[in-house]
């Protein structure tokens, strides 16, 4: 049995490779997650914020 794990996907980034690790753990596709997340950013700091936690709590991928 295999277990997903939340990691930053360093080899698909962009900055950090946060919204990559996001998009491959929900099977989504990174593009969206990028522009969900830029959506965010703009309408407050919510986006912003999310983005900088995960930054500093995700593992990178090994």
């Amino acid at each position: 049995m295999s277990t997903k794990k939340l990691v930053r996907d360093i080899k698909n980034k962009k900055l950090a490779g946060v919204c990559a690790g996001v998009a491959n753990y929900f099977g989504l596709d990174v593009t969206l997650v990028r522009i969900i997340w830029l959506v965010l950013a703009l309408m407050g700091s919510l986006g912003v914020w999310a983005y900088l936690i995960l930054l500093l709590v995700l593992p990178k991928a090994e």
